[in-house]
């Protein structure tokens, strides 16, 4: 019998960690040995404890879990890490993929799937839900004068792609800087850096362009 799939939870909500947690106990092949609620000590933990799989969040306070995974997988090329996200735009599946991780599924998923993800992940697989595939495959249609947001927008640090989609959702940067518990004057820098990137003043030109390239919703 082979032993359990070794598991680190990593979200910001205690009681969400709670939900997965029960969850994954009525599953004998997985066994949580560890909870984190931010990416820094997410990355700490799994130089400790080496797990099979870590079951990551993204939209965390301080560096985030994009930053995680990059800095994870940068310092272990072999780390299985399955993202676990509210989101389901494919902006964040093909910056979590790009960033290492090896799998992706929405909150929205079956509580199956994530038990299903995980055993795929843990046996080497690359794992995204069904109903998000189609989003990770390429348009042959390009977008009508997007392709250089697009481009701009992937270069992005992971930091500056939080702040840029925040400010288009209408977030001001005091929020913002509630939101990633960074200083105000901190994300007023981002935001600079963002606009000057993208070539804008405004944040509704940012709007214009997140609503262009599908990231957002008019």
């Amino acid at each position: 019998m082979k032993p359990p799939i070794k598991i680190i939870l990593v979200d910001d909500h205690a009681i969400v960690r709670a939900g997965f947690r029960m969850l994954l106990a009525t599953e004998d092949s997985i066994n949580v040995i560890a909870e984190a609620e931010r990416g820094e000590q997410a990355c700490q933990l799994y130089t400790e404890l080496q797990p099979d799989v870590m079951v990551m969040d993204l939209s965390m306070s301080g560096i985030g879990g994009l930053e995680a995974i990059r800095r994870i997988c940068h310092r272990d090329s072999n780390a299985k890490i399955l993202v676990f996200s509210v989101h389901d735009e494919s902006v964040y599946i093909d910056r979590a993929i790009n960033a290492g991780a090896k799998g992706y599924i929405s909150k929205n998923a079956h509580p199956d799937s994530l038990i299903e993800a995980i055993q795929s992940v843990a046996a080497g697989e690359l794992y995204i839900e069904q109903g998000l595939l189609k989003q990770v495959i390429p348009s042959t249609e390009p977008l009508p004068s997007g392709d250089d947001y697009k481009a701009i927008i992937e270069s992005l640090s992971a930091r500056e792609f939080d702040v840029f989609l925040l400010l288009a959702k209408g977030y001001t940067a005091h929020k913002i800087a509630d939101e990633l518990c960074l200083g105000y004057k901190t994300i007023a820098n981002y935001g600079t850096q963002v606009k000057s990137k993208l070539k804008v003043s405004t944040s509704a030109e940012l709007v214009h362009i997140a609503i262009l390239l599908g990231m957002i919703k008019n």
